[in-house]
């Protein structure tokens, strides 16, 4: 297999070259990831050249909604799903609380249940829970208290009873970090009857994913950590979005990618995504020989990044598990978890953070609005927790840095 070239990808990142950030090691992947150059070359394009209506009758209006256009198709291309079924939205949360909504409008009146964890960030557990309020039961599948786990078993009995018609489970927790088997819940979900929503917010970042091959209904991730714009985006399978009524102007009920989207998209954003498709193609055009087919492109990328971030990150699980003053949050795995590192501290966890940017690492402290598993896991809100999350541009240098710095503040 391919070794990732770091200089490659650094190059990729006019963050490491900037004034301003270049003179810390980043370790806030999770709240945003660096923008590639590509995505902001195409951004400065559209609002320089392409900044009217699209599709109109002229050279601007038409290139800019090619570009719109590009980004939908090649990203669809790279994830193996239909270019329909990519919807746009101002952020992953909007688009969770819009599907929400038409859920709210597929369940009136029936005596049906939906199953919701207790390991999400709140943007894909509140929405969902509120939809008691309309009679529809919320089940909660709880995560294991002392590691964060979810069990497979606790999901099959909350699926038993027949009544259960939709999943709402996280690829992997922003605090946690534990890679679920998506697969394997969604064909559970699918042979008790149920439609499943996979928040990949914490996911994609370590590699964009396979839509068809996970099997979910719906997919969400957030561009801006996934080295793009900020913009959230929604896959959503052809036939799950037909029985779902139109959240948009009704007269786009007929377009799948439109019937989600109540406000006017963001033109430049969703044009720069194409950015995004332009970063996976450079990789893998750096990387490997030959061409290949859009999906098998994105998957030896996705395998590249997570192998070079386990390298990474392994380093940092390894000493923070040899310290007594702290508790790791997640797996001590490498290999099972995303490169998202959450600790719980003896005391306040954000004081920490401002000491380490003083030493050169940009990380921070807090609940990061997964309040639900910190509470489950016993973490103590008004603390915190100390987050380090890194991405595949992530050195081994700057784990180094990282490691040496935490022994001097803690």
């Amino acid at each position: 297999m391919a070794m990732l070239d770091l200089n490659f990808v650094r190059a990729q990142f006019p963050a490491f070259s900037s004034r301003v950030l270049s003179g810390h090691a980043f370790f806030e992947n999770a709240g945003g990831s660096y923008p590639c150059k590509q995505v902001v070359e195409r951004l400065h394009r559209f609002y320089t050249d392409r900044k009217v209506q699209p599709y109109a009758p002229y050279p601007g209006a038409q290139e800019g909604g090619a570009e719109m256009d590009e980004a939908r198709t090649r990203l669809a291309a790279l994830m193996s799903a239909k270019r329909e079924e990519v919807s746009f939205g101002p952020s992953t949360t909007a688009n969770t609380f819009v599907l929400a909504n038409a859920v709210r409008v597929w369940l009136r009146g029936q005596n049906a249940a939906i199953v919701v964890t207790n390991q999400d960030h709140e943007a894909n557990s509140g929405p969902w829970r509120r939809l008691a309020d309309e009679g529809i039961e919320v089940r909660e599948w709880q995560i294991d208290p002392a590691t964060g786990h979810l069990d497979l078993a606790g999901l099959k009995a909350l699926l038993a009873d027949g009544k259960v018609r939709l999943v709402c489970f996280p690829h992997c927790s922003n605090v946690v970090a534990e890679i679920n088997p998506v697969d394997e819940i969604c064909a559970m979900a699918r042979a008790a009857g149920a439609r499943t929503v996979v928040d990949g917010v914490s996911y994609a970042p370590h590699g964009l994913p396979d839509f068809a091959g996970l099997g979910a209904d719906v997919y969400l991730f957030s561009a801006y950590k996934t080295y793009g714009p900020h913009q959230g985006i929604m896959l959503i399978g052809e036939a799950f979005g037909a029985e779902l009524p139109v959240q948009g102007h009704w007269f786009n009920a007929g377009t799948l990618y439109k019937k989600f989207t109540p406000a006017g998209p963001d033109h430049a954003q969703i044009a720069a995504c194409a950015g995004m498709a332009d970063y996976i193609d450079a990789l893998y055009g750096h990387h490997f020989a030959g061409d290949a087919p859009a999906g098998e492109r994105n998957a030896r990328v996705h395998d590249l990044m997570r192998a070079a971030e386990v390298e990474a990150v392994a380093p940092l699980l390894d000493y923070l598990a040899g310290r007594n003053d702290l508790r790791l949050i997640g797996p001590r795995d490498a290999a099972a978890r995303a490169p998202t590192v959450a600790v719980a501290l003896h005391g306040a966890a954000e004081p920490v953070s401002e000491a380490l940017g003083r030493e050169g690492i940009a990380c921070w402290g807090g609940d990061f609005y997964a309040v639900r598993p910190l509470e489950a896991m016993g973490v103590d809100l008004q603390k915190g927790v100390l987050r380090m999350s890194l991405t595949h541009y992530t050195s081994g240098e700057d784990v180094q840095r990282l490691i040496g710095a935490l022994d001097r503040v803690l």
